[in-house]
């Protein structure tokens, strides 16, 4: 199993001092943090996108760029591009030059987004919301697939014999398809013979099984070989030399986070015991100390009846540059080591 992480680059207040980090400081952490998880050994780094204040992820691919410069092996993608909010045509453009830029370290995950605020800044409805992604979709892999290509859809102009550049180094450029829990996501990814990219931000990881079933005996009855059919992880945690410390370091960022999200979606106020409860032994959060995640990981992908790729989600809006850090070195160093020895 491959091990990375994922950041959604959240505006931070350093809680030793107070002080709101400037943006372009942040910018230079984030490069920071990627560099490390390449130095020790980390598989993937991927990068959100979202179109609010306490983020500065609107532009992932310009982002991806920077670290691929900067990085020798590590995997480089989206964590996911809302791909319902942009052109497929323009996306892929932008892989495949970030492709050619990394020397074929790119996967791209697509999706549609836990966030809304993409649709009326780019002029889009809400109602759309589905058939927005399945078109879209669709074209991407029609340019995937083809130089040149005819095409037709409601959202978007007809392409006719037209030929999309450049392409990129690896053939075909690997396109994953990010999840929440819907069942009509996970049937459609395994029909299509996509790798599954799962959103896992809440609940119990277990309770996924019978998704992962289905996204399994959809791509089979569509003639996909088993190796085909990919299962990645989305995981919000943390990595700390005792599980205490994870879980200290990480609340208050995730209270002011989900407190936030609450509000906006007149949700009950997140509690210390909910997030207690969230981070034990069969909750979503991946947090403690490198066995107690290693162990986590293992058990986890047991369940799910075979795991590749595991990112963990660390972005905390009052989590101290340094203590990130320590926290990738963590994952690479020892708790990687842990998983690939099991």
């Amino acid at each position: 199993m491959h091990l990375g992480v994922d950041s959604f680059v959240s505006s931070v207040t350093d809680p030793t001092d107070g002080r709101v980090i400037a943006p372009e400081e942040r910018m230079g952490h984030l490069l920071e943090e990627i560099a490390l998880a390449d130095q020790v050994g980390l598989y993937s780094f991927g990068i959100g996108e979202h179109h609010r204040s306490e983020y500065y992820d609107s532009a992932p691919s310009i982002i991806l760029a920077a670290a691929a410069a900067r990085t020798e092996n590590i995997r480089l993608g989206s964590a996911v591009k809302v791909l319902s909010a942009d052109d497929p045509v323009r996306v892929f453009q932008e892989f495949a030059t970030l492709d050619l830029i990394s020397k074929g370290r790119i996967d791209l995950v697509v999706g549609r987004g836990s966030f809304t605020e993409s649709f009326p800044l780019f002029g889009l409805d809400l109602a759309d919301y589905d058939s927005l992604f399945a078109e879209k979709l669709d074209l991407l892999l029609q340019i995937r697939d083809n130089v040149e290509v005819t095409w037709s859809g409601r959202h978007r102009p007809a392409l006719n014999r037209q030929g999309i550049y450049p392409r990129p180094l690896q053939d075909p450029l690997p396109i994953w398809i990010g999840v929440g829990g819907t069942p009509e996501s996970f049937a459609r990814a395994g029909l299509l013979g996509l790798p599954l990219m799962i959103a896992i931000i809440g609940g119990e990881p277990r309770q996924f099984a019978p998704l992962v079933d289905l996204y399994r005996r959809a791509g089979a009855q569509a003639g996909h070989p088993p190796e085909q059919l990919k299962v990645g992880l989305h995981v919000f945690g943390f990595v700390a030399e005792t599980t205490t410390a994870a879980a200290d370091t990480i609340y208050p960022g995730w209270n002011e986070m989900f407190t936030k999200i609450s509000r906006e979606r007149g949700f009950a106020r997140p509690s210390r015991q909910q997030f207690d409860a969230t981070a034990g032994p069969n909750g979503a959060f991946f947090m403690g100390d490198p066995k107690t995640v290693a162990d986590k990981i293992l058990r986890v992908s047991e369940q799910l009846g075979g795991v590749d790729r595991l990112s963990l989600q660390m972005t905390n809006p009052r989590l101290a540059h340094s203590d990130l850090l320590r926290g990738i070195e963590l994952l690479g160093t020892e708790v990687a080591p842990l998983v690939a020895g099991a």
